[in-house]
């Protein structure tokens, strides 16, 4: 898993795109505060700068740089949530402006999944995490359904879990500063 890391990280360190394997679906990743490498991901998936992208961190502490104000209540949905969560926070700082949404929120995710998390850690910064398809087309349940347009669009593909079928997006929580919860995706 090492070997696959550092080629990670080398790609990423300099705004390219990834293709991984995340604790939910195959994703297309890049520095989530690489505001270049975000527009490359934007073109390659042919979605426009209004469609709110997710971003993954490492541990809580990386969630807290980057979001002004983590509501207590997230740290209670993390630890009771059965499934992946992302959650959509106000007021992210220190990521490429060209993630966060256009009322000012970020969706992020705290990765369980341990490759990447140790991917997170040693890069240290937040990467995106947006499924491996083509705007509009279905999000692939396994890397061989993976679309030939994104395989060949992305810097590197991580060579790991290639075999593993996974169709589970994560539920998506909207929790606001002002104490309002919406669960956007179950």
């Amino acid at each position: 898993m090492q070997p696959e890391i550092n080629r990670a990280i080398e790609v990423l360190s300099v705004g390219g795109l990834i293709l991984y394997p995340t604790d939910t679906v195959w994703g297309i990743g890049c520095d989530a505060t690489n505001e270049e490498a975000v527009s490359h991901l934007h073109n390659l998936k042919k979605i426009t700068t209004s469609i709110p992208l997710v971003c993954i961190v490492g541990n809580d502490a990386m969630l807290e740089r980057h979001v002004e104000n983590v509501p207590d209540l997230a740290y209670d949905i993390m630890d009771l949530s059965e499934k992946p969560t992302t959650i959509i926070y106000d007021k992210p700082r220190g990521i490429a402006k060209n993630i966060i949404a256009q009322d000012g929120t970020l969706a992020i995710r705290v990765a369980s999944d341990k490759f990447c998390q140790y991917l997170i850690t040693k890069f240290k910064k937040p990467i995106v995490s947006t499924s491996a398809n083509v705007s509009g087309r279905p999000v692939p349940k396994s890397f061989q359904e993976i679309d030939k347009a994104i395989l060949t669009g992305v810097d590197y593909v991580v060579n790991l879990h290639q075999d593993k079928k996974n169709s589970h997006t994560s539920a998506i929580i909207r929790l606001g500063n002002n104490g309002v919860v919406k669960v956007v995706r179950e």
